[in-house]
């Protein structure tokens, strides 16, 4: 496979990823209370964008000590990404029905995009 079929792939894997544990695999607990900085529910819900992510690393052949650093920054900055939208969405009040809350989302889901171009990055640069 050429290197741009891999990026591309790799960033497929990542999208597919991202939307079965932002949206299909979250659950009330995850999602309760995430305003507060220590939640359990979003360090599960972190822990599971990892470890999906390194399965998704783990298909193209990445070396496990590169994995661990990416899944180790991703958990780092998925965790604060989240806990910066809720508590931003929880100290302003928002609720669906306000445009400033589709703001919040919009920009949570673009910085966890733009994570997964610096993943990527971390993989090319590194591997």
């Amino acid at each position: 496979m050429d290197q741009y079929s891999a990026i591309l792939l790799l960033f497929a894997a990542l999208q597919i990823k991202h939307l079965v544990a932002d949206f299909f695999l979250q659950n009330a607990k995850m999602i309760m209370g995430r305003e507060r900085y220590w939640h359990m529910g979003r360090t599960q819900h972190a822990a599971i964008h990892v470890v999906l992510s390194a399965l998704c690393f783990v298909m193209f052949g990445t070396a496990p000590t590169l994995i661990l650093w990416i899944v180790i920054v991703e958990f780092v900055v998925h965790f604060h990404i989240d806990w910066g939208k809720a508590r931003f969405s929880v100290d302003n009040k928002l609720t669906p029905e306000q445009p400033m809350y589709w703001y919040a989302m919009g920009t949570d889901q673009a910085l966890h995009q733009l994570t997964y171009i610096a993943m990527v990055w971390a993989w090319l640069a590194f591997s």
